[in-house]
This record gives C-alpha cells, structure tokens and sequence, in this order.
C-alpha cells in the first residue's frame, strides 16, 4: 500500500467512527473497589560474571497515584553495594547493585504494593488537578523511540483530522490502533516500541511495548501529554479474562506496558490498545474478531480504565542506567545485567537468570 493510501485510510476511518462508551462508568478513586495489597519478590542471579557485575532492577513507582501507592522496598546483594537511584520526573526508581570480582553477584529485591482498579468518567467533565505546563510538557517530548515528526505526526494529523476536542483526538487514536494494529506472538519480549519504523515499513505488528508506544507517540505528535506505564501483571483477571492476568504466583514473563493520555477536562486517563489486541489473539478459543462480543468488551473498557492486577515501574525512556558503560536502553521493564564482557541480554536465560513472584496480601474482597 502506497503511503499516500496509508494515510488516506485513517482519515476515513477517524471520520466514520461510533465510538463504544466505556463500561462501568466509575468516578476516579470510587470507593467501590478497593486497595489490594501484593508482595512482589525479583531475584536476579549473572551465571557468568566477569570483574566487576552490575544489576540494575525497575521499583515500583515512586510517585503516589490514584492507582497505586508503593508500601514498602527492601533489596539485599551479598558481598556487593546497593542503592536505589530515583528520577521523580518519570516516577523512576532503579534498584542498583555492584558485585566485585570473586563475588557470586546475586540481588533479592522485595516490594509491597497497594493498587485500586483505576478508572476515569468520561461521560462528564470532572474535578482535575492541577498539572504544572511544565510537567506536561515533559510528556509532549520526542525521545528515541517515540519521535514525533515526520511520519509520526503525519499519520496522527490525519487520524484526527475530524476531532473537535483532546478527547476525541485521545479516542481517535486509540480507535486506530485497535483497528490496524495486531499482536505478533514471534516477538520478543513485550517488544521495542520503535514507532517511525512500524510506519514506515507499514508493519504495525508487535506486542505491548510497540502498540502501547505508537498511541504515546501519536497522541504527543498532535499536542495531548501521553505516557507509557511500564510494569508487570501481578494476578489473574477477575474481569473474565484469561489472557489479561498472571496464570500463577510465578510472575517472572508477565510484563506488560500500558500508557495514559492527559485530557484537559479529565485529568490523566489511562488506556491500553496493547490489551483489546491481546484479547483478539490470546483469549480461548483464539484469533477473535473485533465483533466478537468479548472483545467489543474489552475495546470499551480499555478506553479509560484499567483492571489493577497490574503493577506500573515508571514511565521512563532513554533510560541511563548508573554506573554502565552501555548506551541508554529504551525503557526499564527487565531486570538488566553488565560484566566487564559487556551488557548481557536480559532475556537470555543462559548468561542471565531471574525469577519475580507476585502473592497477595489482601484480595480484592477486602
């Protein structure tokens, strides 16, 4: 398909679109839904260090929010040095170790988390607080992965070439993505979120980190403040989804990206067309269509709300890890690993082994 169709297709489909309201319309902080507590437990082990070792590891958010609070950090490495490097911009805390040579280089890191089913009333306008310019334009910046320029931002004028307000914009987008996006089980990991490649090679397959990543970066490109939320999925769905949750307490490939988007009259809203794909391909039987009534559901409610069974990390990019002599990586979700041989690959069992475990303090029944 020649660009100019391309481009040409999303204007047609942002004008023609009917829009699902999201289900339980919930005010932000509802009372009806309740704090669940988790112990969140990640051991990291570099089976083939060489001089010294490195080990660096996401926290949970440093920065209180409407949907998750942290209550406790604690992180042991024996025969090495630890400290916690925070970033308050980015709600960004990385867990660090340093392990001499000789040293078996071995990090236990042990956090208690509160986190409340988050979901925001768009049906009228609410009470929002007030977010310094400032702020919000930290989140309107291109970073690495996530320009916002050329392609980027042709592809989102067009996309929102019919709205009329930042939440039909917001809407827009995230219609689009669920519309001409798919998740691709072949890649690796949660993916890299390189959004100008997926335009341009017109590949707009991938999985949470490159679907979630092109609706930050669309919505920044047209001027609407958007974040990834990276993190990790705690327990099972209680909402009936079986590939939106944790299958056991063993958490250890259970990474999932979400992302928000600043609405003027709403305040942060948090969306994830990451998830409506997954339900398309993952969820029993498989390779569901976007009429069927599972995934309709999931396409409404993924628009201004998240089911917390989910615990966030940060909402970094261009992430510098302390101490390493490697390029910035473009998010922190893994655990992540140098020798004096160079950065290991996190997802490399045989030089790299971790383990995360996710128990329930408190259920969602109180």
């Amino acid at each position: 398909m020649k660009r100019r169709d391309f481009l040409r297709s999303t204007s047609v489909f942002a004008a023609s679109l009917a829009f699902p309201k999201v289900g339980r319309p919930l005010a932000r902080g509802s009372a009806v839904d309740p704090w669940r507590t988790f112990e969140v437990t990640t051991r990291v082990e570099v089976l083939k260090p060489s001089g010294t070792t490195r080990i660096w590891l996401p926290a949970p958010l440093i920065s209180e929010t409407p949907f998750q609070k942290t209550l406790s950090a604690v992180f042991r490495a024996d025969g090495g040095t630890t400290k916690m490097i925070e970033n308050k911009p980015d709600a960004l805390g990385i867990v660090t170790a340093e392990f001499p040579s000789g040293v078996k280089p071995v990090l236990v890191f042990t956090s208690r988390v509160a986190t409340k089913n988050y979901v925001v009333d768009l049906s009228t306008p609410g009470r929002v607080s007030q977010e310094a310019p400032v702020d919000l334009q930290y989140f309107l910046r291109p970073t690495k992965l996530l320009p916002t320029d050329g392609i980027v931002k042709t592809t989102a004028t067009e996309i929102t070439s019919n709205a009329k307000t930042d939440l039909d914009k917001a809407r827009a987008i995230y219609e689009w993505i669920v519309e001409n996006t798919f998740r691709n089980p072949k890649t690796r990991g949660c993916g890299v979120g390189d959004i100008r490649f997926m335009l341009d090679s017109r590949d707009l397959g991938g999985k949470c980190a490159d679907l979630n990543a092109l609706y930050v970066g669309l919505a920044r490109a047209v001027g609407l403040p958007a974040r990834d939320a990276y993190g990790i999925r705690l327990g099972k769905s209680e909402l009936g989804y079986k590939s939106l949750g944790a299958s056991s307490e063993n958490v250890t490939k259970s990474q999932h990206c979400r992302a928000e988007v600043f609405l003027i009259e709403h305040g942060w809203v948090p969306v994830d067309p990451g998830d409506v794909r997954k339900v398309v391909l993952e969820e029993p039987p498989g390779n569901r269509p976007l009429d069927d009534d599972m995934v309709k559901s999931a396409r409404a409610r993924q628009f201004g709300s998240w089911e917390m069974n989910w615990m966030a990390y940060n909402f970094a990019h261009d992430v510098a890890l302390p101490g390493s002599r490697g390029a910035p990586i473009g998010f922190l979700m893994y655990p992540q690993a140098e020798t004096a041989d160079g950065r290991l690959d996190s997802l490399d069992p045989d030089d790299f082994k971790y383990e995360i475990a996710s128990k329930e303090i408190t259920s969602a029944n109180g």
